[in-house]
């Protein structure tokens, strides 16, 4: 008997005990505007939307556009993130924030800065926030770099969900570095989001065949010429790309393998 679909009840993403039927994640910023922002939302299949804290509004200032008035939390989890921030003490200060604007909200996605070049992640800020926020009684899902003992030791940790980078953020390079994926998916008993360097569909699909268990966007969707278009591509890819997993693809091979049986052939 075949598998259901992927996104389907059978086959949720749980994380931090929550269950959900998109694997596709979506980021907040870079769209023309809130309206655009929605409707590229609902195209993808979001259920976790991410909000830069820091660059976003979600009721600090009464006088300007909320997101929350589009995305409102009642349809979507609110993943407030740290972007921009460089050190542990920032990571931390702003998640905090967000858990009093969002009424005791506890899952967070801390991301820590190297430079402002790479935005590669400072893996010791990184490791530090993430024990704080830990202790704090935070569900970190955590944007690091692809090496697997770093994946290891956040897990130790208690972080939620692990989420290394496919390539620099914004990058568009897709997947540069599938053994590391697949060393750390193979290895994590928590959730693997590739987070970063998605450029188009099929680098989804990659991630999804890999084993990953969900994919966060942001630039490859709100960057693209269509970006609603892009997005009902981008779940395309990821459901496609799950259920490639859950089937087991055949065994690569170095010569050619006829498609019909040759036994009992006529002639």
């Amino acid at each position: 008997m075949s598998s259901f679909p992927a996104g389907t009840a059978d086959d949720p993403l749980v994380i931090a005990g929550r269950s959900f039927r998109s694997r596709l994640l979506t980021g907040t910023g870079k769209y023309r505007d809130l309206d655009e922002t929605r409707r590229a939302t609902e195209a993808a299949g979001a259920e976790i939307v991410t909000v830069a804290i820091r660059r976003t509004n979600i009721g600090q200032d009464p006088d300007q556009p909320n997101l929350l008035d589009v995305l409102p939390p009642s349809r979507f989890t609110i993943l407030p993130n740290t972007a921009g921030c460089y050190t542990a003490e920032e990571a931390v200060r702003t998640c905090l924030l967000a858990r009093e604007l969002l009424d005791g909200h506890t899952l967070v996605k801390l991301e820590v800065l190297g430079d402002q070049r790479t935005l590669f992640p400072d893996v010791v800020q990184t490791l530090e926030a993430a024990e704080s926020l830990v202790r704090e009684g935070f569900d970190v899902m955590v944007y690091t770099s692809d090496d697997p003992l770093l994946a290891r030791r956040l897990e130790a940790i208690g972080c939620a969900a692990i989420m290394p980078l496919a390539a620099p953020i914004g990058s568009g390079l897709g997947i540069q570095n599938r053994y590391n994926l697949l060393e750390i998916v193979e290895n994590a008993k928590v959730p693997v989001l590739v987070d970063a360097g998605v450029g188009t569909a099929s680098d989804a699909a990659i991630a999804m065949e890999l084993g990953c268990d969900g994919v966060l966007m942001n630039t490859a969707i709100a960057g693209a010429r269509d970006p609603v278009l892009m997005a009902h591509a981008m779940k395309l890819a990821v459901e496609a790309g799950r259920s490639a997993f859950r089937a087991g693809r055949i065994p690569r091979k170095r010569y050619a393998s006829a498609s019909s049986p040759i036994d009992g052939t006529v002639g």
